[in-house]
């Protein structure tokens, strides 16, 4: 168990599952919602460098692999009108992304802001977040065949005295 609440485990599943998503596919995803609320950049899309730290065995001390380039954004939802009154707290939603796709990150911070809101999350589960993470799921099973086929089984037979 890793001591979040549910809500903060639903978000770094469908955060992580933006930012692996190819850039197009993700964008297709997104296309097909209609009606999208309109946003304003917070952070507007660049670029950096994080230090990706790892350690040996999963256990061992820690220590430093090298710098990994990250895209990051920030964008703010516009407030919708809720029966006669608009939202009072507005939403923001984040994006982090590997590499310089300025778009991919985005995109991520567009439906991670569309997912805390109560209106969309639904809908961005099942339209985008789902076939996306079949997608993945699909890779990987792919690539878990592929490495099976080349598996060679050593054995050792007892020699006889």
């Amino acid at each position: 168990m890793n001591g979040l609440a549910p809500q903060q485990n639903d978000r770094k599943r469908w955060m992580a599952t933006l930012a692996k998503a190819p850039v197009g596919q993700l964008e297709a995803l997104v296309c097909q919602l209609e009606g999208l609320p309109a946003y304003q950049f917070l952070r507007s899309p660049e670029t950096g460098l994080t230090m990706v730290r790892g350690r040996a065995g999963g256990v061992g001390q820690v220590f430093n692999l090298g710098e990994m380039t990250i895209t990051r954004c920030v964008v703010q939802l516009a407030a919708a009108p809720s029966g006669d009154s608009f939202d009072a707290e507005p939403i923001a939603g984040f994006g982090y992304v590997g590499g310089r796709s300025h778009r991919h990150a985005e995109l991520a911070a567009l439906c991670d802001g569309l997912l805390q809101h109560g209106d969309w999350q639904a809908v961005v589960q099942e339209k985008v977040i789902e076939p996306l993470s079949a997608i993945a799921q699909q890779k990987r099973t792919q690539v878990q065949k592929q490495t099976a086929a080349t598996k060679v089984d050593f054995f050792t037979l007892l020699r006889g005295e």
